[in-house]
């Protein structure tokens, strides 16, 4: 169909779903009309600053509508470095009090960004990773699972999952000339690094960020990740493989069919094995090295090992927290790079590049915490755990963690940004566990777990929508591929944090 000139219509542009820091700008002008339409009030505090159940009571916000536009205007400066003053509660720039703002989470997020890229560009983890699935071709399950368990290990430490786009260019191939589809290498991928996520045991930018917010230690509660992680990713896996052997035992049932060329690729040979010289050996030793000094670092080990969670520090405990994992990992890509042997220009300016690229991720947790202090300094933050406190009350600890799930399944399509997702959730939802005698980490665990079950699908999501279109696989499919599994992981979450909820 033309115009009348002869000219073809416009295209109508296709809807493209706003980014996260666009998300929380509307957030946080939402959240500043409504504080003029929710009542103020607040609970007594106990010693360690946690609200009392049954005090709340309603109070005058005491801030004029000029005032109500300075916080508006420094939201993002208060929720960088904004000062809680001890006697009026109020958060801002030039108060004098508690740090408030996420300074300490923003600089460990490019500290940590500084040091993947710096990892990245040595190429050891893409020659090992490459090396692993050589080694593996001839076995076909073995190799999924591997490739699987890599990335899961790398998602529950780190978070890894947009670097996964990177590898589709040599799984895809690996797959099929193995037997199997593409639609077996999205699962491998997304899956593997997803289930990570969704099962994080210290990754900074999902429990690390939640932690903070809801003021435990990155330690807390992972014993119940741990073996969550454990059985969720031996499930995906399980699932995977099983759906790559039916697939290479019928080709017919497949989801995704092969396009031209792809049952080529069955017989073409292999490439030569990818070296790994001894730089790249000890620059992936020195990754792990520091993930687990860091998992060392933050773990309250007398209060894992005793189960009491009074229990007096041993004197090897660091107890750090975000300030001192921010230098590690700023000290420890200065030291890939020099074992890397990368010289001063360039390590300078892959430090400098890889905080450029973690830019975004650090500034939507600094809006999102600008979205609580305007909650904070408008008093209806306590409103608001008052009326949630109303849905949960009465429920058993069992129930409450299944609640925390699910109420936070809508929050995590809406922004899909982990860390932006727990710093705008937590300072509501932490508290409700005091009031229902449960551990703060449980609701971190049910968080985390919401977030990274809707990440497994939810068109909201580069990796996601990246990764199908990489493989050339459509979106409809890998949904009806995926589902029976988030079924299945959707039962097992519950059943996790439940149990979890019970015994704390």
């Amino acid at each position: 169909m033309e115009t009348e000139a002869g000219e073809p219509p416009p295209r109508r542009r296709a809807f493209t779903f706003p980014s996260a820091l666009t998300v929380l700008v509307v957030v946080t002008i939402a959240v500043w009309l409504l504080a003029f339409l929710i009542p103020p009030g607040q609970y007594a505090r106990n010693a360690a600053g946690a609200p009392v159940q049954g005090t709340y009571h309603r109070v005058s916000a005491g801030e004029s509508f000029v005032d109500r536009l300075d916080d508006l205007f420094l939201s993002p400066v208060n929720g960088l470095y904004g000062l809680r003053d001890a006697k009026t509660g109020l958060v801002g720039p030039d108060l004098t009090g508690e740090l408030y703002g996420a300074a300490g989470v923003f600089l460990f997020v490019l500290a940590i960004g500084a040091f993947i890229t710096v990892v990245f560009a040595t190429g050891a983890l893409d020659r090992g990773i490459a090396r692993l699935a050589h080694r593996l071709r001839e076995r076909g399950a073995l190799l999924i699972a591997g490739i699987m368990v890599v990335f899961s290990v790398l998602g529950t430490v780190e978070g890894f999952a947009e670097e996964t786009l990177g590898f589709y260019g040599l799984i895809v191939p690996l797959m099929l000339a193995l037997g199997y589809d593409r639609m077996v290498a999205v699962g491998t991928i997304i899956l593997g690094a997803g289930i990570g996520v969704l099962c994080s045991t210290v990754n900074p930018f999902a429990t690390g960020v939640a932690s903070s917010a809801a003021d435990i230690s990155l330690g807390d509660g992972i014993a119940l990740r741990f073996v969550m992680w454990a059985v969720l990713t031996a499930v995906t896996v399980a699932y995977v493989i099983r759906y790559a052997r039916r697939v290479r035992r019928d080709p017919a049932r497949s989801l995704t069919g092969f396009l031209p060329g792809d049952r080529e690729h069955a017989t073409e040979a292999p490439d030569a094995e990818p070296e790994l010289t001894g730089l790249h050996r000890a620059v992936l030793t020195t990754m792990v090295l520091v993930f687990a000094f860091m998992i060392f670092s933050v773990v309250p080990w007398s209060s894992a090992l005793t189960g009491d969670a009074d229990a007096t520090p041993y004197g090897f405990e660091l107890d750090w927290s975000f300030p001192q994992l921010a230098a590690l990992f700023i000290c420890a890509a200065v030291l890939v790079g020099l074992v890397a042997r990368m010289g001063e220009q360039r390590l300078s300016a892959t430090i400098v590049q890889g905080a450029a690229d973690f830019i975004s991720p650090a500034l939507v947790i600094v809006l999102a915490r600008g979205v609580t202090v305007i909650m904070n300094n408008s008093k209806i933050t306590d409103t608001v755990l008052h009326s949630i406190e109303g849905v949960v009350r009465g429920t058993s600890s069992g129930v409450f963690g299944v609640i925390v799930f699910g109420v936070n399944l809508p929050l995590a399509f809406l922004i899909p940004s982990t860390s932006g997702h727990a710093t705008l959730a937590m300072p509501i939802l932490a508290p409700l566990a005091d009031f229902a005698g449960v551990s703060r980490a449980v609701v971190v665990t049910a968080w985390q777990a919401s977030s990274g079950w809707m990440n497994l699908w939810v068109p909201t999501t580069a990796v996601v929508m990246g990764g199908v279109a990489l493989a050339k696989v459509g979106y409809d499919k890998y949904l009806r591929f995926a589902w029976p599994l988030l079924a299945v992981l959707f039962a097992l979450i519950c059943g996790f944090v439940a149990l979890g909820a019970a015994f704390t």
